[in-house]
């Protein structure tokens, strides 16, 4: 018996005892290859002794003192690196402990920083459908996951939400690439006019799509238009990089990769690398010269805002992925990762599509390869992958798998950006096992 409330009440967990570089132990000595750092967050491997230094140090001197009364000598150095890496002079950071506060942040910014222009009936927020940006009450009524949604039933606010920018299931038969980034883009536009620009604060997206979807990046362009739109209607872009930013897509930010600079940007998940609770909401200068000028302020808090230890952890992972060139890591063993995958799998009968950037690549299973059906619902395959991996030893990450939404179910892979091919081949290996186990043939 436990008198723990489990994630999935009637479950039961092996226990972790224990963890070293790209693996993680259970009491019974069990090894598991982690193959989606968790939910791509343990983007340096597992008990980097520099982290763990670090972070002991920090505590044995100071573990806590609340930011409403100091700031702390990890918080400043943390920001002051996060500030440099994003494209924007005198951008400013605000640490929190997870990817939902961080979201719920940028949300409050928005409306508070429109509200300090004076012009509080912007209010709105839109969002993909498809995407995830948290699970609290606010971020999840912007999020477009639509199974977490149909769980909350009426309670959600209901902002407008476009389609995703995702070529595998929305692209027409003969439209290029380019023409579908655009209608893609377009849409936006559409939704802005149809509710009234004076009534939309911000527009939020993940450069690439994470949980939701299982990897998918958008069409070259289509960020691009997405600014020019934003601009136009003077509309504030959110990226949210919870799980795609800190490097695993292979530049430390998502969207450098799309040429486009968001006016805020949001990081969790591997920012500190799983060895601390902590995000970031990262917002352009004149966001905050903002709430400066006019004398508003913002309004806003959490306890654990700027926690030294927390703040200690990222310092140490980011200077770490510095330190190390783990981010051409992450571009070599992407491309080997992907090639890999595909090799074994591009001709499997229910491997859909195989796509990604960096250590982020998502594989879509399908029950028919030509019209891209996914398996009936009843079948349960994410379920089953899940149930399937761990009986393998390996840390993945299934989800998906909805008629009712007409999506593929899919296997998520972030690994530690200390991969080796080793490591790949390893995977190979558990994947066809576990495709046999689950998919057949």
């Amino acid at each position: 018996m436990t008198a723990v409330f489990y994630r999935g009440v009637t479950a039961s967990y092996p226990r972790a005892a224990k963890s070293k570089g790209m693996y993680i132990f259970d009491e019974t000595g069990r090894k598991y290859l982690d193959m989606s750092g968790g939910a791509a967050v343990s983007c340096v491997g597992h008990q980097h002794p520099r982290v763990v230094e670090s972070l002991c140090q920090q505590i044995s001197s100071m573990a806590f003192a609340h930011t409403a009364f100091f700031s702390n000598a990890p918080q400043e150095q943390l920001a002051e690196k996060l500030a440099a890496k994003f494209s924007d002079p005198g951008a400013k950071v605000y640490f929190t402990s997870g990817g939902s506060e961080a979201n719920e942040t940028a949300i409050k910014m928005a409306w508070q920083y429109w509200r300090a222009k004076d012009m509080p009936a912007k209010k709105k927020i839109i969002s993909r459908t498809h995407s995830y940006h948290g699970n609290t009450l606010g971020t999840l009524s912007i999020s477009g996951n639509l199974p977490r949604r149909r769980v909350m039933g009426d309670l959600l606010i209901d902002w407008p939400r476009i389609d995703p920018c995702y070529a595998y299931r929305y692209r027409q038969a003969g439209e290029s690439r380019a023409d579908y980034a655009l209608r893609a883009a377009n849409s936006l536009e559409e939704m802005i006019r149809r509710h009234g620009a004076e009534t939309i604060a911000a527009f939020i997206a993940e450069p690439v799509v994470g949980a939701s979807l299982g990897v998918v990046p958008a069409e070259k362009g289509y960020f691009r238009r997405i600014r020019e739109i934003c601009d136009k209607y003077d509309i504030l872009l959110i990226a949210d990089e919870i799980m795609c930013g800190t490097g695993r897509t292979g530049t430390f930010f998502a969207h450098e990769q799309e040429d486009f600079l968001p006016d805020i940007v949001t990081l969790a998940k591997g920012i500190a690398g799983g060895y601390q609770p902590l995000a970031a909401t990262i917002a352009r200068h004149h966001i905050h010269e903002t709430f400066v000028t006019t004398g508003r302020g913002f309004s806003h808090g959490h306890t654990y805002v700027g926690h030294a230890g927390a703040c200690a952890a990222g310092l140490a992972v980011v200077n770490v992925i510095d330190d190390e060139k783990l981010l051409d890591n992450v571009r070599t063993r992407g491309d080997l990762l992907q090639n890999e995958l595909k090799t074994a799998f591009s001709d499997h009968p229910h491997i859909g599509d195989i796509r990604g950037r960096g250590l982020f690549r998502g594989l879509e299973i399908v029950a028919d390869k030509t019209t891209k059906q996914p398996f009936p619902d009843e079948d349960n395959i994410t379920k089953r992958l899940m149930k399937a991996t761990m009986a393998h030893g390996l840390i993945c990450y299934p989800g998906g798998g909805s008629m009712q939404d007409n999506l593929g179910s899919h296997i998520l892979l972030a690994p530690p950006f200390i991969l080796k091919p080793d490591h790949i081949a390893e995977l190979i290996d558990k994947l066809r096992a576990i495709f046999s186990d689950v998919l057949g043939g």
